[in-house]
């Protein structure tokens, strides 16, 4: 695996990762980026390697391809996936590729193939496209997680253009749409679809309108699929995290909020990538959920009123 970023928190060598708790930072450093965000630029690194996490084999010999797998929670999601015995495909924005760059090699240090596949989630054709590739270049397809998002803080509804609302409808719920209808020819039973949700679909947000509106979608999306695909075998779940720290945040909030972010939760804190892949290889893993489908399991640092 690559080294530890020197902003990361240390580990002490006389304590295992999986006895602390403290590995986690509770203040982010006031930072804003430009759209797209790239993790290689932020201060404090999002925390994606997971040293306690003991394989198992959960996913020996499976193909999973990730959308927004370069950054954030995908670039986490990849190298348990890996770590577990799948080959990765990933999906990434070309502005993206010191990200996927990366990813491809946290992957590969797992030993496990990387496809690293650049291009825009908002062009249907090219969803059509990286699902043949992933299938072409890995021979199959058991795995698919969609996960790209965008996201744009803004104070009010007369403030979003009608071009900006299609573009978050675009990547956040029919990019999900078209790269599930061109999997599917290609998902045997025992296959699995995992849809990135939020607890902005559940609960709202003030200034993310449109982004909540899209996760509420994704939410009955998952269900809604879960129940026409049971009969094949195939299980689809979503995964609803609370505030997460990655590249979307410091693209979309200004630097002062970005310092705040996710102080709000009963844990005080924004999850680390690393804390919600798990959730991604349960859901993965037959041996963990062969007989559910049609969930949507919140992660939101104690908040327990959610739904």
């Amino acid at each position: 695996m690559s080294a530890a970023p020197d902003d990361t928190p240390k580990q002490s060598a006389r304590v295992r990762p999986e006895d602390r708790v403290d590995l986690y930072p509770a203040q982010m450093p006031a930072q804003h980026q430009e759209e797209p965000g790239l993790e290689a630029d932020l201060r404090l690194r999002p925390q994606y390697e997971a040293p306690a996490y003991r394989a198992a084999g959960k996913l020996t010999g499976k193909r999973a391809l990730i959308t927004g797998g370069d950054s954030g929670i995908g670039r986490a999601v990849a190298v348990l996936y890996a770590r577990e015995g799948a080959d990765v495909a990933i999906v990434y924005l070309p502005q993206e590729q010191r990200d996927a760059d990366e990813t491809r090699r946290a992957v590969e240090a797992e030993g496990r193939r990387c496809v690293a596949i650049a291009g825009d989630v908002t062009d249907a054709a090219f969803c059509r496209e990286a699902v043949e590739r992933t299938v072409r270049e890995l021979g199959g397809l058991d795995v698919l997680v969609n996960n790209a998002a965008h996201q744009k803080d803004t104070e009010s509804i007369a403030d979003i253009s009608d071009e900006a609302f299609e573009r978050t409808f675009r990547t956040n719920i029919f990019a999900y749409f078209w790269f599930a209808k061109a999997a599917l020819p290609h998902l045997k039973p025992g296959a699995a679809i995992i849809n990135t949700g939020s607890i902005t679909g559940l609960e709202g947000s003030k200034t993310l309108l449109d982004y909540s509106a899209t996760k509420g979608a994704i939410h009955a999306f998952t269900k809604s699929l879960a129940q026409q695909l049971v009969e094949k075998k195939i299980r689809v779940n979503c995964v609803a995290p609370g505030p997460v720290w990655t590249p979307l945040n410091p693209q979309s909030k200004p630097a002062d909020q970005v310092a705040a972010f996710g102080q709000d939760t009963p844990m005080k804190r924004p999850a680390q990538p690393e804390e919600m892949a798990p959730a991604y290889v349960f859901f993965a893993s037959l041996a963990d959920s062969s007989y559910i489908t049609g969930e949507v399991l919140t992660l939101l640092g104690g908040e327990t009123t959610a739904g």
